[in-house]
């Protein structure tokens, strides 16, 4: 039996994961609003942004589905960081980030089109930064990397030099964790080998 699965998300990352693994899918992004800014960070926000991404692109879809939708954030001091909205909001990302450890978080959800069978969870890393000099953050924010990431850095990029530690899934900070989407998609009956 083939499953229909599809990817509810327009990140290069995350689909570049998925691929890594040899899952089949197609990718259908969503048009739910992600800026949750200024908002204090909650496990069930972040999930519930995915769940809106999953619903969304289920209205999309005609034949049965399991549909996978993700979120990522990074949060630090209980204060969540989304995507830059400029250089200048970027450079402010990066210098609250310098020498200090701060949370990337990924909520998961997979839906079932047809037994409307859905399953949200969330990951934690943990990601330390050394001290950056200003100058570093300015020439990181101008090679445009961190314009449409999460806490305006790419680990699996150049920002890879600011990393002093990691602790946790490295998958989940680059876009989605690998090992909870298996074990999820498990209770489906979607087996990756």
């Amino acid at each position: 039996m083939t499953v229909n699965i599809i990817l509810a998300s327009a990140s290069p990352r995350r689909k570049a994961l998925l691929q890594d693994i040899g899952l089949k899918f197609k990718v259908i992004p969503s048009d739910i609003d992600e800026n949750i800014e200024n908002k204090p960070f909650s496990y069930k926000l972040i999930e519930n942004i995915a769940l809106e991404k999953v619903m969304d692109v289920s209205k999309k879809v005609t034949d049965p589905a399991i549909i996978i939708g993700s979120d990522t954030v990074v949060e630090i001091n209980n204060q969540i960081l989304g995507k830059p909205k400029n250089d200048q909001d970027a450079f402010n990302m990066l210098k609250m980030l310098a020498g200090k450890t701060h949370k990337v978080v990924s909520a998961i959800v997979v839906y079932d089109t047809e037994t409307k069978k859905t399953i949200k969870d969330s990951v934690t890393s943990e990601v330390t930064f050394r001290e950056i000099t200003d100058e570093e953050i300015w020439n990181y924010v101008k090679t445009g990397e961190p314009a449409d990431k999460a806490g305006a850095y790419a680990i699996q990029g150049k920002a890879a030099i600011f990393v002093k530690n990691i602790n946790g899934c490295y998958s989940n900070i680059v876009g989605i964790s690998l090992f909870k989407t298996a074990e999820i998609l498990e209770k489906f009956g979607v087996n990756i080998l």
